[in-house]
């Protein structure tokens, strides 16, 4: 499961209303709740951020928490 996987389980989200209010499909949304190597669209996580009433920054820093900058080698 990705982070946007968990973050639904966590928050109860109902992958079928946000697909219903986006446009998304309910295939794409499982895609992103599952697969690692699905990548989310900005567009997407705008989207779903409106039709959930989030902030798109709490989600973004959900599904991206574990992204560092590189160490610097010089």
């Amino acid at each position: 499961m990705t982070e946007l996987g968990l973050y639904f389980a966590k928050k109860s989200i109902n992958r079928a209303d946000v697909s219903r209010k986006t446009g998304i499909s309910k295939t794409r949304l499982s895609e992103l709740a599952n697969n690692e190597n699905t990548q989310l669209r900005v567009k997407e996580l705008y989207l779903i951020a409106l039709a959930i009433d989030e902030d798109p920054s709490e989600i973004l820093n959900e599904v991206c928490k574990d992204l560092k900058l590189p160490l610097d080698k010089t």
